[in-house]
Parts: C-alpha cells; structure tokens; sequence
C-alpha cells in the first residue's frame, strides 16, 4: 500500500482506538471497567496485499498489551479485551477480498461474532479469538514460520495463476 494509505487505516485501526483510550480511562479507572478492542487475525499473523491493514492491526496488540500490563502494575482493575476476527461476512469484508482467491476460509456471521465479542468483553477475557479456529492458527503460528507463509502465498498464488489464463 502506499504511505497515504497506510496512514488512514493506522488513524481508523490504531490511533483512533488510542485517542478514546485516552479519554475515557479516568472514568474507567473510577468504575473498573472495561476496554474491548476489535481486531483481526491480520494483527496476529501477516498475509499478501494487506500490509497497511496488517500493520495496523499489529499496532492495536502491541500497544493494548502493553496498557494490560501497566493497568495491572499500577493496580487499576480495568480489563483489556482484544478481538481477533478471521474474515466476518460484511460489506467491507466482501469488497475487499472480491478480487482474491481465499481458499478454504468462509466468512463467519456478523451475529454470531458480535455475540462472541460481547461475551469475552462481559467476563473480561484477556483476548478472544472467532471463529474458533484463529486460536489454534495463532497459536501454531510460531512454530513452522516457513510452511505457514508457503501456505498463505499459495492461496493467492492460485488466484493469481487463474486470473493469468
């Protein structure tokens, strides 16, 4: 993507999450409340044609992981909630991934996640993963760092060498 680009979604993904944090945390802090961050699994592990998009929501786990561990040193009972969403059945989802060829992966139902959202952001989870198989891929994504990337270019790959002929 290119810089403008880049720097819109970190305002939309990132520094707008940022921003409210900041405003709302005395009140929060008063009341032990709670933060509940949306993200993706593109925060959690990089894919072809979504480095801005990716980067930003990189950012979003970085610095709210960061603000989990200094609420808990300085003894604020505020819960830090992060969301990581595969690909959800919206507009916004559609449009960008019309042109690309996902493989196996479904888009999930806009209900169904916002209820799994509000269920982790109801008994403070640290963080919460839907559909229920962006855990098992986030937790195995260490350890064959080669053969998942070789896995992820080849679904795009195979778009790519469709749209060639």
């Amino acid at each position: 993507g290119n810089a403008e680009n880049t720097n819109w979604l970190m305002q939309v993904n990132f520094l707008s999450y940022v921003q409210l944090t900041a405003a709302a945390l005395p009140a929060l802090t008063k009341s032990n409340g709670s933060i509940v961050v949306i993200s993706s699994l593109c925060g959690k592990i990089a894919i072809p044609y979504a480095a801005s998009y990716s980067a930003s929501k990189f950012a979003l786990d970085g610095f709210f992981s960061s603000l989990r561990q200094e609420l808990a040193l300085q003894g604020r009972d505020v819960s830090v909630t992060l969301c990581i969403l595969g690909m959800i059945d919206t507009d916004s989802t559609k449009e960008k991934v019309k042109n690309l060829d996902v493989g196996l992966v479904t888009a999930y139902p806009v209900p169904e996640s916002a209820l799994s959202i509000i269920k982790g952001g109801a008994v403070r989870a640290r963080e919460i993963y839907y559909p229920w198989w962006t855990t098992l891929l986030v937790s195995v994504r260490d350890w064959f760092p080669e053969m998942r990337e070789k896995i992820i270019r080849s679904s795009f790959q195979e778009k790519s060498q469709e749209d060639g002929d």
